[in-house]
């Protein structure tokens, strides 16, 4: 590799910005409505927002007509927002989680390029675009900017709050400047309370004051602080008092079970030991799993090599590490939680593979990785081909011989763009190929479910076949696993729940809600007292338990073991 790093033409530059957007557009876009929504989480983020168009009560959230305090309303109010404007449909419920991804991407961007790092030409058209690309090709990124979930869009409001506060700590003390962008700090910090609560304080903390002592900025702490926090108090006051008028128990139900209870306490859900991203990490950043010592040995050089731009460095280290040690201390954990890790980690991966490349014109340690991830996938192409051609125990993961072209079509495109990104002679290339390499895998995602998963998490189909056959003045029984699902695709906000409440146990504990909560046996009396007008739609596994203790069934529909059922009684 003779001129592995040359300097940027103009038509090279405008080649990655493509292939940048190309790899939002067909990875993020394009695939929104490819698939039906997962339950429970995409149904219940485009329930909520539904029964708001519908209820008109933008204050209080509601599922199936009963209090929701799990979550502010901003998230729901976004997801209302693409409802009105798009539709009821998939792409619409999905469209924020993209677009708040993109927006990320666009910041780290603009992070970056403001940044200039090192004086180099290559640097200051290379850097933004890999940092992008390396934030955007993540696989938990692709996640949660695909699935309807509050948090990419949480997410992309801490980014934007960090960032702004970044640049605030760049400009003149005391100037309009910087009160400008502790202004817009604010307001972002206060956007994302309303999207997921007390965190939007705690991950700005965490990143900014250990940044600001470690440049020694002791007085900043303090000085840079009061305006962005009474912004963001501002920005949250409107509705945080409109929410105490009409429900006084909602601050005490959040603060306590959302966060204390959530992070805190001994029986926390999803409560996990504290190397649970540890040990997830590698999975989650791939494919830069192999590529990290390339770019942790180039931050190194660029740290010692230009010490004068190594503000961003501490700040991305400090928004890395610090939230990330803190999420791992805390009893309750979900991947999620980390995503607002992944914009520092994807401008210093950014960074440090670019600079890996400055010296030699070659770096061992980028090519190690890229040989391991294609040897990786093709291990997988061949082990994926045995499953489905030979099964396991029975076990094959598609019936339809397109799903399977079309995995094998991705899987032989990641193969052939890691081989031409080993082979190639240009840095920004071969970092561009490897981050595009899962661009066709991303695409078909939606489409190549496997049968089993499509069968549990997936019954919008299963419901909408079965919707002609229920009517309007029908009496719907469900399991809390359905409710959402049976919500959305039956557009109704009156189901009884069959079985334990789960989390919609707030809900149901106060009076105008309590008898719609029902056991075995209050169940079979309702379903006499409404012979033939009573519909149950549940879990598969859960309905061979009950079905000995319920009247019988007259019409029974069901789409597979590990599925759902639809049975109308006698």
């Amino acid at each position: 590799m003779n001129d592995v790093n040359p300097q940027p033409t103009r038509q090279s530059t405008v080649i990655a910005l493509l292939a940048l957007l190309s790899l939002y557009l067909i990875a993020y876009l394009l695939p929104l409505g490819g698939r039906d929504l997962f339950v429970p989480d995409e149904t219940r983020y485009a329930v909520i927002p539904h029964e708001m168009i519908d209820g008109g009560d933008w204050i209080v959230p509601h599922l199936n007509g009963l209090r929701y305090f799990e979550k502010p309303p901003l998230g729901y109010w976004l997801y209302a927002g693409a409802l009105l404007l798009f539709g009821e449909n998939n792409f619409a419920v999905r469209l924020p989680s993209a677009l708040a991804v993109g927006l990320s991407a666009l910041l780290i961007f603009f992070m970056v390029k403001k940044a200039r790092l090192g004086q180099s030409e290559a640097h200051s058209h290379s850097a933004p675009i890999t940092a992008s690309l390396v934030f955007l090709s993540c696989l938990a990124v692709f996640g949660t900017g695909t699935i309807a979930l509050l948090d990419s869009l949480f997410s992309f409001f801490l980014t934007a709050c960090i960032a702004a506060f970044y640049a605030a700590t760049e400009a003149r003390p005391g100037s309009a400047k910087e009160k400008g962008w502790l202004l817009m700090a604010g307001m972002f910090c206060g956007l994302a309370f309303l999207t997921k609560g007390f965190l939007a304080f705690a991950v700005p903390i965490l990143a900014l004051v250990p940044y600001l002592l470690w440049q020694r900025r002791y007085a900043d702490i303090l000085r840079m602080s009061w305006l962005p926090i009474a912004i963001a108090v501002l920005v949250i006051l409107p509705w945080a008092l409109c929410v105490h008028l009409r429900e006084p128990d909602f601050w005490n139900f959040f603060f306590w079970h959302e966060h204390i209870r959530r992070f805190a306490a001994s029986d926390a859900q999803h409560k996990q030991s504290f190397w649970f991203f540890l040990l997830a990490i590698p999975g989650m950043v791939f494919p830069w799993t192999c590529m990290t010592p390339a770019a942790a040995l180039g931050i190194k050089k660029l740290w010692r090599e230009q010490p004068e731009w190594s503000g961003l460095l501490k700040l991305c280290l400090c928004w890395m590490i610090v939230p990330l040690l803190f999420f791992s201390a805390s009893s309750g954990k979900l991947l999620t939680y980390i995503l607002p890790c992944f914009p520092p980690f994807a401008i210093l991966t950014g960074l440090g593979l670019l600079h890996a490349f400055k010296h030699k014109g070659k770096s061992k340690l980028f090519q190690g990785g890229v040989m391991v991830n294609g040897l990786l996938f093709a291990m997988i192409l061949v082990a994926f081909m045995a499953l489905q051609l030979f099964d396991f125990r029975g076990f094959r993961p598609y019936s339809h011989p397109w799903q399977v072209i079309m995995i094998i079509g991705g899987l032989l495109f990641c193969i052939a763009l890691h081989i031409w990104s080993y082979r190639s002679t240009v840095a920004r290339t071969k970092i561009i190929l490897s981050g595009m390499a899962l661009i066709f895998i991303y695409f078909i995602a939606p489409y190549s479910l496997p049968d089993d998963t499509r069968e549990a998490k997936c019954p919008g189909e299963f419901l909408r076949r079965n919707s002609a056959t229920i009517d309007k003045n029908d009496i719907i029984l469900a399991d809390e696993e359905s409710i959402t699902a049976v919500c959305w695709h039956l557009q109704r906000r009156n189901i009884y729940v069959l079985g334990p409440p789960g989390e919609l146990a707030y809900g149901f504990g106060h009076p105008d809600a309590h008898m719609r909560l029902l056991d075995l046996q209050s169940a079979a009396e309702r379903i006499r007292q409404h012979r033939g007008e009573t519909v149950l739609i549940a879990r598969a596994r859960n309905y061979n338990q009950w079905q000995d203790k319920l009247p019988p069934a007259s019409v029974q529909d069901q789409n597979g073991d590990k599925g759902y059922v639809v049975v109308r009684f006698l």
